[in-house]
C-alpha cells in the first residue's frame, strides 16, 4: 500500500470519527407564551401603529441561541382582531416573529386556548406561523394536513426527532368544525407514536398541556399519563398549563425524562410564583443506532416589568445572570420580587427533581 493511499484511508477514518462524535442534538423547551392585555399595551407603538415585542426577549436570547432547537408553548391565537388577553386570547403575529428572531425554532399550539377565537383563530394562527417560516404542531387546518404533517419530524446530526403535542381540553369549547386540535386521547396517541416509529424517529417527545393551574405538584392524572407515555416508548414528556413550575425527573436507566410543568415563559401574571418559570435543556446522543439522553437540566427565568418612559415593559430574564446584580433593576422592590419568587420555585425543584439540576449562565445582553 503506497503512502498516499494510506493517508487517504486514515483521513476517511478521521472524518468518520468526527461525524460520529457530532451525533448529538441539544433541545430547549420553554413554557407558556401568554398575551395578556398588559403585554399588548406595552408592545403597542402608537406612532407606527404596530405591536413590537422584540425587546421582551433580548436578555434571554443569548441562552436560547446556544441550543440546536428551541421549542415553546404558544398559548394565544394569532392575527384575530381585536387583540385581547384573558379570557379569549389573540395577539398579533409579531409576538411569534419576535420569539423566532430571538432563537425559537418551533411552537406547539395545542392548549386550552387554541379555540378561543373559533375556526378563524385556529386557521389564522397556522397561517401566521407558516408565513414566518417557523415549525409548529398541535393544531391543523384540516384532517388532511394533520395526516401530512404529524408527527412533526426534525433532524440534526443524524438524529431524527418526532414531536407530539396535545391538550386536556379547550375550556369547554368544541374543536372548531373542520379543524383538528390534538386532545389527550390514549388510543390516538398510540397511533401517533406508532407513526413516529414507522418513520424511523430516533427520539419521540410529547409536549402536553395538562394538570391543575397554580399547583406546584403534579396530580395523579398527570403521573398516570406520563407513565403511559413512558410505556409506549416516548423518551421525553414536557408539560405545560399550570402556569407554575412542577418537578422534573430523569430516569437514566430507562432513558426517560419528564417535567410536569415549565410554568410561564412570558405573561402578565404577577402573583408569585406565576411570575417565574423555567426552561428545560435536554441533550441526546446517538451511538450505534441507539439514542440516549445525556444531559438534563433546568434554567430559571423571571418576567421583569419595569416602567420605561411611563410605560410598563416586559423582559424575560435568566435568573442566574441577574440574581447577584441588584444594580441592574429599577428598584429594590423589583429585585426582591425576583428573589422572593425564586425562594418559592427553587425548593420545589431542589427537593423533588430527579437527576435534573439547575443550569446557571453568566451570559449577559442588552435590549436591542
Amino acid at each position: 500500500m503506497n503512502i498516499m493511499r494510506l493517508l487517504s484511508i486514515l483521513f476517511l477514518i478521521f472524518l468518520q470519527v468526527i461525524c460520529y462524535s457530532q451525533q448529538k442534538v441539544s433541545l430547549l423547551f420553554m413554557g407558556d407564551v401568554m398575551g395578556h392585555d398588559g403585554q399588548l399595551q406595552a408592545a403597542y407603538n402608537p406612532e407606527k401603529m404596530i405591536y413590537e415585542f422584540d425587546t421582551c426577549f433580548s436578555y434571554i436570547s443569548p441562552i436560547i441561541s446556544l441550543y440546536d432547537f428551541a421549542i415553546a408553548n404558544l398559548e394565544v391565537t394569532l392575527n384575530c382582531t381585536p387583540y385581547k388577553g384573558y379570557p379569549s386570547f389573540s395577539s398579533p403575529a409579531s409576538l411569534a416573529s419576535a420569539l423566532v428572531a430571538h432563537g425559537v425554532d418551533c411552537f406547539v399550539t395545542a392548549n386550552n386556548h387554541s379555540a378561543d377565537r373559533g375556526k378563524t383563530g385556529v386557521i389564522n394562527t397556522i397561517k401566521a406561523l407558516d408565513s414566518i417560516g417557523v415549525m409548529h404542531t398541535g393544531t391543523f387546518i384540516n384532517v388532511k394536513e394533520r395526516k401530512k404533517t404529524y408527527p412533526l419530524i426534525f433532524e440534526k446530526n443524524g438524529i431524527r426527532i418526532a414531536l407530539l403535542n396535545c391538550t386536556y381540553g379547550l375550556n369547554g369549547l368544541p374543536v372548531p368544525e373542520g379543524t383538528v386540535i390534538n386532545l389527550i386521547d390514549t388510543l390516538q396517541i398510540k397511533e401517533d407514536i406508532a407513526r413516529a416509529k414507522s418513520v424511523n424517529a430516533d427520539v419521540i417527545i410529547m409536549f402536553i398541556h395538562w394538570g391543575v393551574e397554580y399547583e406546584l405538584q403534579p396530580n395523579t392524572e398527570q403521573i398516570n399519563i406520563a407513565d403511559f407515555l413512558r410505556n409506549q416508548g416516548v423518551h421525553a414528556v414536557i408539560g405545560s398549563h399550570p402556569h407554575v413550575v412542577q418537578r422534573a425527573e430523569w430516569y437514566k436507566s430507562d432513558n426517560f425524562f419528564r417535567v410536569y410543568s415549565l410554568g410561564n415563559f412570558i405573561s402578565n401574571q404577577r402573583t408569585q410564583p406565576r411570575d417565574g418559570g423555567m426552561m428545560i435543556e435536554l441533550e441526546f446522543e446517538k451511538q450505534s443506532n441507539s439514542v440516549s439522553i445525556t444531559k438534563a437540566g433546568y434554567i430559571l427565568t423571571w418576567v421583569y416589568t419595569p416602567t420605561v418612559n411611563t410605560r410598563k415593559q416586559f423582559y424575560v430574564l435568566p435568573v442566574s445572570v441577574y440574581e447577584n446584580n441588584p444594580s441592574f433593576f429599577d428598584s429594590e422592590k423589583s429585585y426582591s420580587a425576583m428573589l422572593d419568587c425564586m425562594s418559592i420555585i427553587r425548593p420545589v425543584l431542589q427537593t423533588h427533581n430527579i437527576e435534573t439540576p439547575e443550569v446557571r449562565y453568566s451570559i449577559t445582553s442588552q435590549p436591542k
